[in-house]
């Protein structure tokens, strides 16, 4: 039985998602693949179905990555959990590093683009200096020292992400469970990553709407008991 479950959320990643899932395949092949499709229009699912022992949950309507994250885990029964994004901008080879810290006893490992490396593509000017904002603002409000607290390539106990009553239906997702397993003591070890440029499709993240509810998630976190 396989230890890990490799949690990737997609909406209209058609254009990558293939070569995600074989890169995945090719580096982990133990592990379980788990991808969420967020009520995509395109032929993500339809990709997704056409590989071997590649589990396909699909949402009926976009929802959210918040609302696809708390559905797959909820669907997972293996002791550690990875997520990372479908639109190919992760580095595959990176999930050996990752299971290595889980499997050396961390509980939360984040991976981190900005002790790592960012290919050009990989990250825009404006999403670049407001990581590094939020990112300040949970190290002043909690008191830790992380570099990427956006980061969507993480690994979990299966246990601890079961544990947090999750509420973020969006890409504040990631800053939330950050925040609640800060907030419970839990060391959060990072690792450096790559971060590469988008394969194909587009980002469904807007800036000013998103970096908001990023922001009253640090906030709401902080003061909640």
């Amino acid at each position: 039985m396989s230890r890990w479950t490799i949690i990737i959320p997609c909406h209209n990643e058609a254009e990558s998602i293939g070569r995600v899932l074989e890169s995945v395949k090719s580096v982990v092949p133990e592990a379980r693949i788990l991808v969420v499709d967020d009520g995509s229009t395109d032929d993500t699912a339809k990709i997704v179905s056409g590989f071997d022992e590649v589990r396909l949950i699909r949402m009926e309507s976009n929802s959210g990555k918040g609302v696809a994250l708390q559905r797959a885990i909820r669907e997972t029964d293996t002791p550690y959990l990875i997520f990372m994004d479908g639109d190919g901008q992760d580095h595959a080879e990176d999930l050996r590093d990752l299971i290595t810290q889980a499997e050396n006893g961390a509980r939360f490992v984040n991976g981190s683009k900005f002790i790592g490396k960012i290919e050009q593509g990989g990250i825009s000017l404006p999403n670049y200096y407001g990581n590094r904002f939020m990112s300040g603002l949970i190290n002043w409000l909690f008191g830790s020292r992380i570099t990427d607290s956006q980061s969507g390539f993480r690994a979990m106990e299966t246990k601890l992400a079961a544990s947090m009553p999750l509420y973020s239906t969006q890409y504040e997702i990631e800053t939330e469970m950050l925040c609640k397993a800060l907030k419970m003591g839990v060391e959060v070890r990072e690792i450096p990553v790559v971060r590469k440029a988008r394969t194909g499709g587009r980002t469904g993240f807007k800036r000013i709407r998103n970096g908001l509810r990023i922001l009253a998630t640090i906030f709401r976190e902080r003061i909640a008991k």
